[in-house]
């Protein structure tokens, strides 16, 4: 069996489907109406400029950057937005990703998803459930109970000792 090349004809195709690609994930976080949401104003007045590239624009802070990656104390990760509680340390584990990966949120209501085409294929979102910050992405590949891994930018949240 021989493999399709890729011509010129199909290339010029495929790129020309990426914004719709692209456009076909949920909406954005933001879209929607949370219960400590502000205009993108008064979040650029709160937030550092990596704080709002992530947690507004949907951004990724470069792996091993972030000293919350290596926190092992106990207490309660919440989100440097809002201050929702949304991670425990006792449900944090070394991923070896380079940011902070927890196998599950502190409770239920604490994070929501949602799916994104940004890079060309589904992948779930996840987002601080009162603020709509985005905070990471949750992929199967983590440990019992769950086999979740909810990998979130360490820049997204603030950490509080017990």
């Amino acid at each position: 069996m021989t493999l399709p090349t890729l011509d010129r004809r199909c290339l010029l195709a495929a790129a020309a489907a990426l914004p719709f690609v692209s456009a076909c994930g949920a909406a954005p976080a933001e879209a929607k109406t949370f219960p400590k949401g502000k205009s993108n104003a008064e979040w650029k007045k709160l937030l550092t400029r990596q704080q709002y590239y992530v947690l507004r624009e949907a951004g990724t802070e470069r792996a091993f950057t972030s000293p919350l990656d290596k926190e092992k104390r106990k207490g309660t990760f919440v989100c440097a937005a809002c201050a929702n509680p949304l991670y425990a340390s006792a449900h944090k584990f070394d991923s070896g990703t380079g940011w902070p990966s927890f196998w599950q949120a502190i409770d239920k209501g604490a994070v929501g998803t949602s799916t994104d085409y940004l890079i060309g294929y589904a992948r779930t979102e996840v987002h601080c459930a009162d603020c709509g910050g985005h905070l990471g992405h949750i992929f199967g590949d983590g440990p019992k109970p769950t086999g979740k891994r909810h990998c979130i930018n360490g820049v997204a949240l603030k950490f509080v000792p017990a």
